[in-house]
């Protein structure tokens, strides 16, 4: 029975494993593996051994997305957040015993309401999201922002020492830097518009982020109606970074359209990241490459409907995606990971 039970189960993976898990173009990627099998997963990042993966997900009776670890090869799936509230962009510290998360718990064990969009597609910044820090598997949770204003999208630095985090704390999203224990809060942007999602350089000098740039009288009157309202219109949203020595802010892409999830290669001269700049569909979102002077362009992933979040492994060797590919329902979301080549 024990046999045959396993037959099925490795069946079933095999079949998964057998679907479109590549496409046509994909020069990037090979050797593609599943880690999850349906619900909405996304934003899984590395822990430092790069062993583990810490991811959001909502699937089976959850109502909004609670924080779960998992193993690099899928397995070992664990729910560590308290399944109240809704949670959003978990991070390992150094050393992997802790992770940093945002979570709306502390104001309503209830998921808040989805976001209104009477006014177009936006992004809900809710102002009950606080970034926590606990241990590993969940436990000893403890608060590091307490200013009811949105406090969220924290990654940590390779180097160990810094986490990077955006907060609407000032009446603007903008990026704030902490120590690694949450003490020393100060502000990185000034610049008027939605900064969000950043990413450390593999050697903690530089950050990479998404940002807006709202323009003309029209774009800003629109841009204040929504952070008003804690909205932001993730319509147009180009890649930046800023280097901590000179603090010089630099405009990566100009595409106009909507570019998120930037995260630098191991070599410091490449940023992948997530785009529908090519795409037809405003709803179709690739992977690309681009030098950090923004020349040297490449898609990466050809899907049809969504790829996203990359991260790579510290040799390079390694990259983990969410994707809406191989799906067994068209909303669901899953983790991926796969070989880097060139």
């Amino acid at each position: 029975m024990k046999r045959i039970l396993f037959l099925l189960l490795l069946t079933s993976v095999i079949s998964a494993q057998d679907g479109k898990l590549t496409f046509e173009g994909e020069t990037h990627i090979s050797n593609v593996r599943q880690l999850t099998f349906g619900g909405e997963n996304a934003e899984a990042y590395l822990s430092f051994d790069e062993k583990k993966l810490v991811y959001q997900s909502t699937h089976g009776g959850l109502k909004c997305d609670q924080i779960f670890t998992m193993n690099l090869d899928g397995s070992e799936k664990t729910i560590v957040s308290s399944g109240q509230g809704r949670t959003t962009c978990a991070y390992y510290l150094p050393g992997d015993t802790k992770i940093i998360y945002a979570s709306t718990h502390a104001s309503d064990a209830f998921c808040p309401k989805p976001p209104d969009m009477s006014k177009g597609y936006v992004w809900k910044l809710y102002p009950s999201f606080e970034l926590f820090i606990a241990d590993a598997d969940g436990q000893n949770v403890k608060q590091v922002t307490n200013n009811d204003k949105y406090d969220a999208e924290a990654t940590v630095s390779p180097k160990g020492d810094k986490i990077v985090f955006t907060s609407m704390r000032d009446g603007d999203p903008e990026l704030y830097l902490m120590d690694i224990d949450g003490s020393n809060q100060t502000r990185l942007t000034y610049e008027k518009g939605y900064d969000g999602g950043a990413f450390f350089s593999h050697d903690g000098k530089q950050i990479v982020f998404r940002a807006s740039r709202p323009k003309t009288e029209k774009d800003m009157a629109d841009y204040n109606d929504l952070v008003v309202n804690e909205l932001v219109r993730p319509t147009a949203l180009e890649i930046y970074t800023m280097d901590f020595e000179t603090k010089a802010v630099k405009q990566v892409t100009s595409f106009g359209k909507a570019s998120f999830a930037p995260y630098f290669h191991p070599d410091g001269k490449r940023i992948i990241f997530c785009s529908n700049v090519n795409s037809k569909d405003p709803r179709n979102f690739d992977l690309y490459i681009i030098n950090t002077d923004g020349t040297g362009l490449e898609q990466v992933t050809y899907n049809s409907t969504f790829d996203g979040f990359p991260m790579f492994t510290s040799d390079g060797k390694k990259l983990v995606f969410a994707s809406n590919r191989n799906n067994n329902k068209s909303n669901d979301t899953n983790i991926f990971i796969a070989d880097w080549t060139k």
